[in-house]
């Protein structure tokens, strides 16, 4: 949907709470459940339905993000491991 449409047509959605009931914090200070940083999770009740959903889009930048992340150091970690396997069979023809 787009950010138009969204202010077009707001009172007529209602913006759910994105909370996943893991409320655990991580060592950046954001939920590990919905990754809403404290502020965002303590003033939800009080925002209006246009600033839950910027906080539902910043929510999703998030997820993204770690998820390339975790991409990356993922094919690191295997570019890593063929560097040692072949290491490995060298070792063992000795």
């Amino acid at each position: 949907m787009s950010d138009t449409k969204w202010q077009d047509q707001q009172e007529m959605f209602q913006v759910t709470s994105p909370c996943v009931g893991v409320c655990t914090s991580g060592a950046r200070g954001y939920c590990k459940g919905c990754l809403r940083s404290r502020e965002e999770r303590f003033y939800w009740h009080e925002m209006t339905d246009n600033q839950k959903y910027t906080v539902v889009q910043i929510c999703q930048t998030r997820k993204a993000r770690i998820i390339a992340m975790r991409k990356k150091r993922d094919v690191s970690q295997l570019q890593q491991e063929d560097m040692f396997s072949s290491i490995d069979l060298q070792i063992d023809l000795f």
